[in-house]
């Protein structure tokens, strides 16, 4: 240890620092704490155990370690069961830091740096969270699967020149799965098959015909056939994930009454759930456990709620204010400045499952009649639409925080109210330029009517 260390106060004696690898973790403890103040130990839950015991019996309290891969959550959760507190540090973080020796293992400098406090830990929601998350993140992934044989199924049709994407909008619809239901049963019938579409296609039976009209081969309709129920398997694995979902929905204590204060009536138009949505009262959960009801902020869903949710949990007191979400999300402008001139305003690339469903969220405001959606389009007018979609959703993580911070309604000016609003911001402030330069701004009179 060299003079500039020995000036640094000590802020966290008993921590200690886990390297982290597949086979083995190599975990540093201060000097004096035991005869070997750095130990490796294996990969397998007995001596995950052992670790917890040995860190116990040097008089250990709190733990850093770096993200890699998956390998840090089995020793994360079976360190925060016994007792320490477990920061998890972003390896991009520790990097930045000044002072790393060639000849000091990696437990060691980690063990240092966070006995000076020099490290942030990453959020990490409540176990319970972790659990709804778990299972929200194995629903999506089953959903791009499921996508993928669905882009399978079209190809096959293609090759089979049966357009039936031409005449009906979704082929994983009711009318579209009934068909290729059909097909795969060996109907060739046309206007049996065609007889099949629901009563909400707009497309004639004359229309639906000539779309099937195709060379049914035979690989071809054996490549439909397995498709076809690789989808309807990953179908009914959604269906047992949203058995779990709401069973582990319904474990959450309740944030408020429903019996007193019961949901608001849903903004949406239509009793047909958007697609992918579980077959449970999606926002009667969320409301019960959250206490607000986020879906009627224009562009959150059912799907959008509970995907934050999931990520942030019901403790918004870890982001001590709206400014630390927002730039934690990577939606804030970048700061990077040098010798006093700004060189990037630019966010950060962070990979966030929040940031995209807020992006997501923002990009659903392109035609909604809501102060949002002017606002969106007044955004893409001046930037374009990549930025405009950002600026939405900064906007978007602003409103979601005070609502879950603070509770209450939203409620939507509407887009009257909006552009009524930017008027008099851009009157006021042609009216400061004005007055800086020494005139006088003076509304233009109206023109009488003329009366005949």
């Amino acid at each position: 240890m060299n003079k500039s260390d020995s000036e640094l106060l000590m802020i966290n004696g008993n921590a200690a620092g886990i390297d982290l690898g597949a086979d083995y973790h190599w975990v540093s403890v201060p000097e004096g704490r035991d005869s070997e103040c750095v130990r490796r130990f294996g990969c397998f839950t007995a001596d995950l155990y052992r670790m917890a015991t040995w860190l116990k019996a040097c008089g250990i309290e709190t733990v850093a370690m770096e993200a890699t891969g998956v390998y840090w959550i089995p020793v994360f959760q079976i360190l925060e069961t016994q007792g320490f507190e477990v920061k998890l540090v972003n390896a991009r973080h520790v990097r930045t830091v000044p002072g790393r020796k060639s000849d000091v293992l990696d437990c060691q400098w980690l063990c240092q740096l966070h006995s000076y406090g020099l490290l942030a830990g990453s959020f990490r929601p409540d176990d319970s969270v972790c659990v709804l998350r778990s299972y929200i993140r194995q629903r999506d992934t089953l959903i791009k699967s499921a996508s993928t044989h669905i882009q399978r199924m079209q190809k096959a049709l293609t090759q089979m020149n049966v357009q039936l994407h031409r005449v009906i909008s979704d082929i994983s619809g009711t009318t579209g799965l009934a068909i290729m239901r059909a097909i795969v049963a060996g109907e060739r019938d046309l206007p049996k098959l065609a007889a099949l579409k629901d009563v909400r296609i707009h497309a004639s039976t004359e229309e639906i015909v000539a779309a099937l009209t195709g060379d049914y081969r035979v690989e071809r309709v054996f490549v439909l056939q397995q498709e076809l129920h690789l989808y309807q398997v990953y179908q009914q694995q959604i269906a047992e994930c949203d058995v779990q979902i709401e069973q582990c929905l319904s474990q959450f204590a309740d944030a408020v009454d429903v019996t007193m204060a019961p949901l608001p009536p849903s903004k949406r138009r239509g009793k047909k759930q958007p697609g992918n949505a579980p077959t449970f009262d999606l926002r009667l959960h969320l409301y019960r456990i959250s206490g607000v009801d986020f879906t009627q902020i224009d562009g959150f869903g059912g799907l959008t709620v509970l995907t934050l949710l999931s990520e942030l949990g019901l403790d918004p007191s870890r982001f001590p204010s709206v400014k630390h979400f927002v730039s934690g999300l990577g939606l804030c402008p970048g700061s990077r400045i040098t010798g006093g001139k700004q060189k990037s305003s630019k966010t950060r690339q962070v990979a966030n499952r929040v940031a995209n469903a807020l992006r997501m969220a923002a990009q659903t405001l392109g035609r909604s009649h809501s102060a949002l959606g002017a606002f969106y389009r007044r955004m893409q007018s001046r930037m374009g639409a990549p930025k405009a979609i950002t600026a939405t959703a900064h906007k978007l993580a602003r409103i979601f925080y005070r609502l879950w911070k603070s509770g209450g309604s939203f409620v939507d000016p509407g887009t009257d109210a909006y552009e009524q609003q930017y008027q008099e911001r851009t009157l006021k402030n042609l009216q400061k330029k004005a007055l800086a330069l020494g005139f006088d701004l003076v509304a233009k009179p109206t023109a009488p009517e003329c009366v005949s």
